[in-house]
């Protein structure tokens, strides 16, 4: 018999776009997220979003500031909802210690880029950053237009 519900395509609950944009990913770290009942069924809803969330270190211990997770009117009737509240995010010692160290150089900074569920929690996936220059986004959105021709000049010529 199979445990999964019917109607669960995908486990991504939010996406930021504009962290990849921005930023050159040097490494990625998946990290586990401190959410309250209300957070959790209205993440279930896909109610959630992390476009201008960032990550802060304080006390070594490792803080999500800016997301957004809206509360459900049913959920949330009988609890005062923040829907901006700093969340801790559940790192290894030694992991919050090197971001920690690499935060510190000039130009890095620690951002999320993914809410997912893996096996009924929900993960962050955070990425340790440097922004781009202008420079460097044209070049990448250049890059990207050239990518879609070449695809599109492959599918219509294998067409004929």
């Amino acid at each position: 018999m199979s445990k999964k519900k019917p109607g669960s395509s995908s486990s991504t609950i939010a996406l930021n776009k504009k962290a990849r944009h921005e930023y050159h990913i040097e490494e990625t770290f998946e990290a586990g997220l401190t959410l309250l009942g209300w957070e959790v069924k209205s993440l279930r809803a896909g109610k959630g979003q992390i476009t201008d969330a960032y990550v802060v270190f304080k006390n070594g211990e490792a803080w999500l500031l800016g997301a957004h997770i809206t509360p459900l009117n049913t959920a949330s009737t009988h609890v005062i909802a923040d829907p901006t509240r700093t969340r801790k995010l559940l790192l290894h010692a030694r992991e919050i210690s090197r971001l920690i160290g690499k935060t510190g150089q000039t130009g890095h900074t620690c951002v999320p880029l993914a809410l997912y569920w893996k096996k009924n929690r929900v993960k962050c996936e955070i990425a340790l950053v440097k922004g781009k220059k202008l420079f460097d986004k044209r070049a990448t959105e250049k890059e990207r237009d050239w990518n879609r021709q070449k695809q599109r000049i492959m599918r219509d010529g294998s067409e004929n």
